[in-house]
């Protein structure tokens, strides 16, 4: 693949001065237009040249406006980020639609360092690689333009570089170590990174592999080519947004199966206070117990799902209320803010995964993709479904870190949800609680309990599966949630 890249490929020096101030006119146009878009563009330099990737990377900030090019060099974690998932530093500086973000080495150079070092197995290289396929296409799908460019230099100029950079002080800022072992381990190292860009060139999202001999060249041609996809982008027809209102390819109003997992819930399951007060008690000192025990260690991420009044709020106040607030968090997902809305929508959340030992609480989450945002037609059909791939896998990510992902929903009849908004109506305190935007969900109770079963048979996974817990009764599903948190925690390695 590198062998079919190395043309010789040049350019002459007066062309190359002739083209690059109407290159930079383009480029700056293209990052004026795309400012009103609703789509973002990632550029990836990455490559065997890593003096080629860094000059590539200051060059651009120097052509573009770098107000608007956001610049990422991507070097060994930081223990913040060491403490997280991988994944999770490259979704929280991802640029808001109508920007452009530019990466250097990113998961590409990660994963490729681990592989080379020996410090990843073959396994763990694939399921690497996998998220890195997954990740992209997340991006591509969400309507990113997502472009790729691998910087080549041959074996020969490798040398050439590092005998100059040799034999000339001036020069030897030009090449470190990392060179130098890449020319002694060249027939080992090479395959691996060509097996990485055959492996992640898509269709959606392919490499452009770019010979470094010589700068002109290679600078001329990254430069171009940016300019070319961003501006065929925004020069193609207009399309739904992806994770916009889009053509339904399926009714308004969807059908519950006769028999679903929320059907065999028994909500007849009830505590009496004197055993509620008695096990809540057991049950939170419990809890405590083991957050202690998990500080520094595995985090717990829990999520709180479930019909509007069905006890989420009170449940979470009763898990936290045994345990100091520096031991959790406790995220409450409503309507995405304008910042939210101009990124794929899992941004906000990785954005609170937390560091090691503490406990991270959504009370409503990433569900709402498939939950409320589907119902509501507030996402395409397209996105939705996507969805269910795009969550696994998230969660499959943190559970790889070590995470321990839990998931409840709170369970309540249609009868039970009526007495609990007229409970909030006449009390002073909770009227707050009650808005048009429930009184408007009760009326599509079928569709979104169609909805909520679909979610719990597609996401119900071996590493997070649902736990349906029955909330007519708020001491049952109380207490019921915190043992289970408990059982969980107890289980962990």
């Amino acid at each position: 693949m590198f062998e079919n890249a190395e043309t010789g490929s040049t350019v002459d020096k007066d062309v190359f001065k002739t083209r690059v101030p109407g290159l930079r006119v383009d480029l700056l146009n293209a990052q004026f237009d795309l400012r009103s878009t609703d789509f973002s563009v990632l550029v990836l330099i990455a490559g065997d040249d890593r003096l080629g990737c860094n000059s590539v990377v200051d060059l651009l900030n120097e052509w573009m406006d770098a107000r608007q090019l956001k610049t990422e060099v991507f070097v060994e974690p930081s223990s913040e980020e060491a403490a997280r998932p991988r994944f999770w530093r490259y979704w929280r500086v991802l640029p808001r639609r109508g920007c452009i973000g530019l990466y250097m080495g990113g998961w590409a150079r990660h994963i490729l360092d681990a592989r080379i070092a020996g410090k990843i197995d073959d396994f763990e290289y694939e399921r690497r690689v996998d998220h890195a396929i997954r990740f992209e296409r997340a991006l591509t799908d969400d309507g990113s333009l997502v472009l790729k460019f691998w910087l080549h230099l041959p074996r020969k100029e490798l040398r050439k570089r590092i005998k100059r950079a040799d034999a000339d002080p001036a020069l030897s800022w030009q090449v470190d170590d990392v060179d130098r072992a890449l020319l002694k381990d060249h027939d080992r190292v090479m395959p691996i990174f060509e097996r990485y860009v055959r492996l992640t060139d898509r269709s959606t999202s392919p490499w452009h592999i770019i010979e470094g001999v010589d700068e002109d060249y290679r600078d001329l041609t990254i430069g171009e080519t940016i300019a070319a996809k961003v501006r065929a982008r925004l020069d193609a027809p207009e399309a739904p947004s992806p994770a916009g209102p889009g053509s339904n390819d399926e009714p308004t109003t969807l059908t519950a199966p006769q028999r679903s997992p929320l059907d065999a819930v028994d909500l007849s399951k009830s505590l009496e206070r004197d055993e509620y007060k008695q096990r809540l008690g057991e049950a939170q000192a419990r809890l405590a117990r083991l957050v202690r025990g998990l500080r520094g260690g595995r985090s717990p991420v829990i999520v709180f799902e479930g019909w509007d009044a069905a006890g989420k709020g009170g449940a979470i106040r009763r898990l936290i209320r045994p345990l100091p607030v520096r031991d959790y968090s406790v995220i409450s997902t409503g309507a995405p803010s304008e910042e939210e809305l101009s990124r794929h929508y899992l941004w906000r959340f990785w954005r609170d995964i937390p560091a090691n030992g503490r406990m991270a609480i959504f009370d409503r989450s990433w569900y709402g993709r498939v939950l409320v945002e589907r119902v509501e037609e507030l996402a395409a059909t397209t996105a939705w479904r996507r969805a269910y791939e795009e969550i696994n896998d998230f969660e499959g990510q943190l559970a790889e870190r070590g995470l321990i992902v839990m998931k409840f929903w709170l369970h309540i009849d249609r009868e039970t949800q009526a007495e609990r908004f007229q409970e909030r109506v006449q009390t002073g305190y909770k009227k707050y609680k009650l808005t048009e935007e429930d009184h408007r969900n009760r009326l599509r109770w079928d569709d979104y309990k169609a909805a909520a079963n679909e979610m719990i048979a597609r996401t119900s996974t071996e590493i997070s599966h649902w736990q349906l817990v029955a909330a007519n009764d708020k001491r049952f599903a109380r207490v019921s949630v915190i043992e289970s948190v408990c059982e969980r925690l107890e289980r962990v390695e």
